[in-house]
């Protein structure tokens, strides 16, 4: 059995980089936390992923941008689903304290092969 804390070891100043900690042993189900102290994508970089994710802002704030749709601003308690490939960038992370992100990526959900009879 594993345990942790969410809100331990945050970083107390800027880091250069993400921290990410996978949460979850290797399977089809990812579970990571993610604290961002100001970071946010490259100029033009999209995530495309292959997974559907769920993600939850715990702390901090946040400001997401979609390739098809307007800016999103997040705070506290909002989470997102975000299907397989859909197109989203982070713009912004609160650099004055860690925003702390709980993310689940999964195999994306088929459509059911059943007919109703």
């Amino acid at each position: 059995m594993n345990q942790g804390n969410l809100f331990r070891d945050l970083p107390t100043v800027p880091q250069p980089e993400e921290q990410v900690d996978r949460l979850t042993p290797p399977g089809p189900v990812r579970v990571e936390r993610i604290v961002s102290t100001g970071q946010n994508s490259p100029p033009d970089f999209w995530y495309d992923q292959d997974e559907d994710e769920w993600v939850v802002l715990l702390s901090g704030s946040a400001r997401l941008e979609y390739a098809d749709s307007r800016p999103q601003e997040l705070t506290v308690g909002d989470w997102v689903f975000l299907p397989a490939h859909c197109r989203h960038r982070v713009a912004t992370t609160d650099p004055q304290q860690p925003t702390v992100w709980l993310a689940v990526f999964y195999p994306p959900a088929t459509p059911s092969l059943a007919s109703d009879p």
